[in-house]
């Protein structure tokens, strides 16, 4: 059992990282299956995007479904517990915004646009 010495430790526990914010917020915007994900997140690679993907299936925050067909297809969505969090990631989106417009030169501001 972890010990957490105030509020924002848990929701770092959970959401924190590189990616894990990332796939919410691809997420909030409709359901994926892992290539679709994949290729809106080009740099992570497939193992560290079914490990991330795991980690926020247990945390409740996203919902696999698997279709029984052939090909196999699984799909990943969004929980009510994982939409919860579609303001604070809003939030961080603008603040990033703010952040690159004042803080960034207009070449790495220019070449985060077009990424």
């Amino acid at each position: 059992m972890k010990t957490f010495y105030c509020d924002l430790e848990i929701t770092l526990d959970v959401i924190g990282g590189k990616w894990r914010p990332l796939i919410l917020y691809y997420l909030i915007k409709g359901p994926k299956r892992t290539g679709e994900l994949k290729r809106l997140i080009p740099s992570i690679s497939q193992k560290m995007l079914v490990q991330s993907l795991r980690e926020l299936e247990s945390n409740n925050l996203i919902i696999r479904t698997m279709f029984n067909q052939v090909p196999p297809k699984v799909e990943y969505a969004i929980s009510e517990m994982g939409m919860s969090l579609e303001p604070t990631l809003r939030a961080l989106c603008d603040w990033g915004q703010v952040y690159a417009e004042k803080a960034l030169n207009k070449d790495e501001y220019r070449r985060l646009n077009v990424e």
